[in-house]
């Protein structure tokens, strides 16, 4: 174990105020509430108030909304700016979160009592229902006495879905031209809620993490609900979706095509599939290009826990944290049956990515649906809904495209992957256009590969036992546990902060235009996994004449750390804790540990995750206090530990070549994406310096100068020369 530093705390408690005397906000004492005074002095001596100026308290309420907890630096300059003591200062804070804290919790009561009142209406409805239970034998009025609770709530059930079944079957023979097909009762299994997954509700929105909810500048998808009129429209296309995706899954020739003799690689058949599904989402829109394409895989993860991963829009974005830059769910049109998400469907809204500025963002708004096939069979479908947004112009739109889930023994699940995408590919950087037209950088090929990495990932977090393999400082299970979960947000945080995500607003410094460095501000107030203040982010993207794995290998090796970091500048690094994360020995999360006479450096340590599969590679890292590790060592919360994550992206730069049948990817050159991080003011309100733009802007491409003198050196000599 580390040596135990001085902690300084995240946070400061507020003080507990039973209430306020006066709830107008320009209202306030020169003392806390009353309860934190001795008794004897509130019987002895009157409490004195004092009511601030007009202009102390447009001040004072402007300030609290960029922070509602200054510190004491910040007190005393808002004292002595507006003639206030800083104690003064400190109470109108307190007594104004206070404030706010009972107008929300008000609020709060009337929403539960509103819906309560809803579930005593429904209660009355339902023993109306109850009191006119006929017997299915004769008849006649059933004798309540002789059926349990739970047999009365069944058989009001049982009505319900006979009406739903025949209402959808009713639509469904419509649209398709066939009753919808009847599948046996749903499992009485509820969804399972044991997945230790980080939620993407705990970050500050203005960051663009992943799960965000979107923005003001997203408020024409937030418009976009489904109203009264459009919700049986949606039902109609979910289902129509739903028997397009099945067949999609399961059939061959002549709709699937092999791309090779000696591939296992499909290709969708346009006019075979044009004559399979004439009607769907319309035509393909002018200007935009069919992406197809079918994967499958077998994944250690238990089929009920895999459709909970899909039907949550935080977990779904978090488990793909690499592809979904944001997810949200717009409506809830069903919540399935029988406890389980067997007919559910919502409506949502997502935006999908590769982790680099110079790809634009793919934005869908979908339903998504799910639905038993037979026990142990699941079928997710997402399509567009564009078209009930006539006013938008359609730059991408899904026709059905998810994923057909089989259960396995053992807690596994094979899964089939079909991603079917219209777009339009006009505008993509040159080192990018293989890549992206190739169909790799949003196809099924890489769904999958995320998806089967991150169930190994979550399996070996879940383990109750340490296995084989780890090597380092002793730690009990909770805290390998929690030190996985910390590199797991520290992850989401590097992936959503080098995209082209629309919460982003990049600024293109001046380069070459093949390797431009990109920047942008982004302010943390009250989110405990940042810093607090003004952080600064930085990202480019360079090709190189070197296969992936060879790249990922160079920059998740301690070893070689300090030969590309300008910061270490050749000082050793040694790894003092490693724990594997899934079968391929690259998927590790470690410790390092900086052995440097530098006092700035001496002794830091720095959390490090390197992941790697078949589509691409991660190696994101981020220094942490000794102190903050000693809490996660121990078991403690990860999600009170601040950090700044910086790293690399590593993908293909092509779809590569075949090997014994099968598409070997990354056997051609790698595309590296640099992100870093830094905190360039404790104070959220500070202005971005020159100085500041250029010192980063320095450190970037000093780093990337490194690695391509380390990787490829010819490559850089050549450049040289023709320049």
């Amino acid at each position: 174990m580390f040596e135990n530093l001085h902690h300084h705390p995240l946070g400061t408690p507020e003080n507990n105020l039973d209430m306020l005397r006066d709830e107008d906000h320009d209202s306030n004492m020169e003392a806390p509430s009353g309860d934190d005074q001795d008794p004897n002095q509130r019987r002895n001596k009157k409490k004195r108030y004092h009511r601030h100026t007009q202009h102390q308290i447009q001040e004072l309420e402007a300030f609290f909304k960029e922070c509602p907890h200054p510190d004491d630096k910040q007190r005393k300059d808002l004292g002595r700016r507006l003639s206030l003591e800083p104690l003064q200062v400190k109470f109108w804070f307190q007594n104004k979160r206070t404030q706010m804290k009972a107008q929300h919790e008000r609020y709060d009561n009337t929403q539960l009592r509103n819906e309560n009142e809803k579930l005593r209406a429904e209660n009355m409805r339902l023993k109306e229902v109850l009191a006119n239970v006929a017997c299915p034998n004769c008849g006649g009025p059933a004798a309540m006495g002789e059926m349990s609770y739970d047999e009365q709530q069944l058989r009001v059930e049982n009505t319900r879905l006979r009406e739903e079944i025949d209402r959808l079957s009713g639509i469904a023979a419509k649209y398709v031209g066939r009753p919808m097909l009847t599948y046996p009762d749903a499992s009485s299994h509820g969804p399972s809620r044991t997945l230790d997954l980080p939620m993407s509700a705990s970050f500050n929105p203005q960051q663009g993490l992943v799960g965000e909810t979107f923005g003001a500048n997203d408020h024409q998808l937030l418009q976009s609900m489904a109203g009264p009129t459009e919700k049986p429209v949606i039902i109609e296309l979910a289902i129509a979706a739903m028997e397009e995706l099945i067949r999609m899954a399961q059939v061959g020739e002549p709709l699937w095509v092999s791309v090779s003799d000696e591939s296992s690689q499909v290709t969708l058949n346009e006019e075979e599939y044009q004559r399979s599904f004439p009607r769907g989402i319309g035509p393909k829109p002018m200007g935009l290009k069919s992406e197809a394409s079918r994967e499958s895989t077998v994944v250690i993860m238990n089929h009920i826990a895999l459709v909970e991963v899909l039907m949550d829009a935080n977990q779904w974005s978090n488990v793909f944290c690499g592809i979904v830059s944001r997810a949200m769910t717009l409506e809830v049109l069903s919540t399935g049956v029988a406890g389980s998400y067997n007919g559910a469907m919502q409506v949502m809204v997502a935006e999908y990515q590769v982790p680099s500025p110079l790809i634009a963002t793919r934005e869908n708004y979908f339903v998504r649906y799910c639905k038993q096939l037979d026990d142990g069979t699941w079928v997710v479908v997402d399509v567009s809904l564009d078209n009930l947004r006539s006013s938008s112009v359609v730059r991408c739109r899904r026709r059905p495209s998810g994923c057909l889930i089989q259960e396995l023994p053992d807690g596994y699940s094979n899964v089939t992957w079909v991603e079917h995408i219209e777009v339009d590919n006009g505008h993509i950087h040159d080192i990018y256009k293989v890549l992206v037209n190739s169909g790799l950088a949003f196809g099924a090929k890489r769904w999958v590969a995320s998806l089967e990495r991150q169930c190994e990932r979550l399996a070996n977090a879940m383990a109750n036992n340490l296995p084989t393999g780890e090597v380092g400082v002793m730690m009990t299970l909770e805290g390998r546990k929690s030190m996985l979960k910390l590199a797991q947000r520290m992850v989401l945080s590097y992936c959503c902060g080098v995209g082209a995500s629309s919460a982003h607003t990049w600024t293109t410094l001046s380069g070459t235009g093949l390797d431009d460095v990109r920047i942008m501000t982004r302010k943390n107030v009250d989110d405990p996994g940042r810093p607090t203040g003004l952080v600064l982010s930085a990202a480019t993207s360079f090709w190189l004449p070197v296969p992936p794995r060879q790249s990922f290998n160079y920059l998740h090796d301690e070893n070689t750390r300090g030969e590309w970091d300008p910061l270490l500048n050749s000082v050793l690094v040694q790894e003092i804790v490693h724990i594997p994360s899934g079968r391929d020995p690259g998927n590790c999360v470690s410790l390092l540990r900086v052995n440097s006479a530098n006092s700035i450096h001496h002794n830091m340590i720095m959390l490090q995750e390197s992941l790697t599969d078949s589509t691409g590679s991660y190696v994101v890292y981020a220094p942490i206090d000794v102190a903050s590790l000693n809490v996660i060592l121990s078991g403690g919360d990860p999600d009170y530990v601040a950090l700044l994550p910086s790293g690399f992206a590593i993908l293909p730069d092509g779809p590569g070549r075949y090997e014994s049948g099968v598409l070997e990817v990354g056997t051609g050159g790698s595309i590296i994406t640099t992100g870093l991080q830094i905190l360039f003011d404790s104070a959220p309100t500070a202005k971005l310096s020159l100085g500041s733009v250029t010192t980063v802007n320095t450190l970037i491409k000093c780093t990337t100068e490194r690695i391509k003198c380390a990787l490829a050196p010819n490559n850089l000599a050549m450049a040289g020369k023709s320049e």
